[in-house]
Parts: C-alpha cells; structure tokens; sequence
C-alpha cells in the first residue's frame, strides 16, 4: 500500500537515496531542502519539491501534515559559530512541527556516540536531538545510529594529491565500524516502506566491518594503484588549523578535534555491539573503488 513521506535532507547522500527508493516502491514523496538546486532528478521521478528551512516551524509543520512518516535530520553547518545551539534549534523545530503536524512515525539519524552526555564533539548535539525526541508521546521513533561514514574518506582525496600520503587526526591502532552512507540509505528507507517499529527505539548500523586507518589507507592504495601509500595521523593543532583554513568555523573545527579525540581514546566506541542484523553489506574495498573514480574525476 502506498504511503506519504516527508524526507528532510533530500539533497544529501542519505535522504537522496531514501526518496529514489521510496519513489519506486509507488510512494508519495515530500523532499525537503533549502534550495530547489540538485531537487530536478527527483522532481522528475514525481517527488513534491518543498523548499525551505529547517529552523521555520511553521514550514517544517505544513511539510510534515499528512506524513505517514518522516526522517528527519539535522544537515551539517560548517560555518556555525555554535554548532550545537544550532543543532538544538533544529532539533526542536522537528519535534514541534511533528507534534503539531500529528505524525505518528519518525525515523531520526544520529550517530554512534549519541549516548554520550558530553565529550563527543560534532555528535554532542544529536544526543541533544535524541533527548528532544524523547519528548515526543505515541509516537513510534527509531533513531538510527550509524558509525563513521565512509564517505568522510573522500577528504582524503586532497591529502594523497598534494602530500603523497593519507592522513587525519584519528589514530592509527583505533579500529572502528566505518559505512557507506547508501547502506543507512537503505536501511532507513526499509523501516520507513515496512513501518516495523513501535515506541522508542536505537539501532545502530555499522557498516561490513571495523577498520583502522592504515586498513583504510591500503584499501585506497590498492585501488590507486599506489601500493605504498602511508597513512599519517596529525597533531590535534594541525589538524584544528587546516579545517579552519579549508573555511570551517573555529567552533565546528573544534568540535570536529573533539570528535576525534572521542574515537581515539575510546568514548564514542564504547556502547554498541555489533550484530548480523546491524552489519551492512557495503566493504571498504568496494568504497575504495569508488574513491578512485572519484580521485580520477
């Protein structure tokens, strides 16, 4: 039977792939964003096209009115002076436009670490989404939390042209889930199609298996055709400097240190356990082919 949905995010990699799919299950398709631009494949394939932002309730509400479900989720803001007071502010934008819009599902997406009450850097304000949640009753909300995106190794793309190497400020004997963003695509889609879960939920999903830089960095060598390529871990400072020079925020390049100091001393690693269930199919070695399409681009 088809169903409406309401996908926030519908230009990026996860909500982009949850409306295509969704769309040729015979689906009703909200999209949302906050520009019309990267919307026409999607407009084409019969998506309604809802621009706005995510901070205007009142927009969110109407968009949300009807909705047999929404994702919801909180983009990334790389400018943000404080980006956790405006993950917050979204946050409470979609719990009031759901209660207000009277949607009875909500597939959210956070991240590994959303236990966390502080230390967790960039992933500090989705526990604060996750606690916004929680605020919601007789509502069925799953919140999916998916480990590092394989995606964040396309940065490295820069790092291996102009210093030979890969790098970052993560260490290298830290092994952690690592997944593709298309597999939370799919996964999200499937609880949104089958509607399959009740009251409050956290399922996390953690990619084909876990993985060390220096794993990640002889995948992506292999597929190079760079067999000898090393992988570096930074200084914190280092690292703080150059996001700032690439145009981040000294708030989120703080925030992003935080993150990493949370990945290598342990914190965000410490809550899930991994499963068959949550397991997903996508291996680095199939990324890295992805990668090298994208380096040769």
């Amino acid at each position: 039977m088809a169903s409406t949905y309401t996908i926030t995010g519908a230009t990026g990699n996860i909500g982009h792939l949850i409306c295509q799919k969704l769309l040729t299950e015979g689906h009703t398709i909200r999209a949302i964003a906050r520009t019309a631009k990267k919307m026409h494949a999607l407009a084409d394939k019969g998506a309604e096209i809802h621009t706005g932002s995510l901070e205007d309730t009142a927009f969110l509400t109407k968009a949300y009115q009807g909705a047999d479900a929404v994702f919801a989720m909180i983009p990334p803001n790389f400018v943000s002076t404080d980006f956790r007071a405006f993950q917050n502010e979204l946050a409470q934008s979609h719990v009031a436009a759901v209660k207000d819009a009277g949607v009875k599902n909500v597939v959210a997406l956070s991240s590994i670490g959303g236990h966390l009450l502080e230390g967790a850097g960039v992933v500090q304000g989705l526990h604060d989404f996750e606690e916004h949640l929680s605020e919601l009753k007789n509502v069925n909300v799953l919140v999916l939390r998916p480990a590092y995106f394989m995606e964040n190794i396309f940065m490295q793309i820069d790092v291996i042209k102009h210093m030979g190497i890969c790098g970052s400020p993560i260490a290298p004997n830290v092994s952690q889930p690592m997944v593709a963003t298309k597999d939370i695509a799919d996964v999200a889609a499937e609880h949104l199609s089958n509607l399959d879960f009740k009251g409050h939920t956290i399922e996390y999903v953690l990619g084909e298996r876990n993985l060390s830089y220096p794993e990640v960095t002889r995948a992506l060598g292999k597929a190079l055709g760079k067999e000898d390529l090393q992988y570096v871990q930074f200084p914190y400072e280092d690292a703080y400097k150059s996001m700032v020079e690439m145009g981040l925020s000294d708030n989120v390049a703080d925030l992003l240190i935080g993150l990493a100091k949370a990945i290598n001393n342990g914190d965000i690693l410490s809550h899930y356990q991994r499963t068959p269930d949550n397991t997903t199919e996508t291996s680095i070695e199939e990324f890295a082919d992805m990668f090298a399409a994208a380096y040769v681009s």
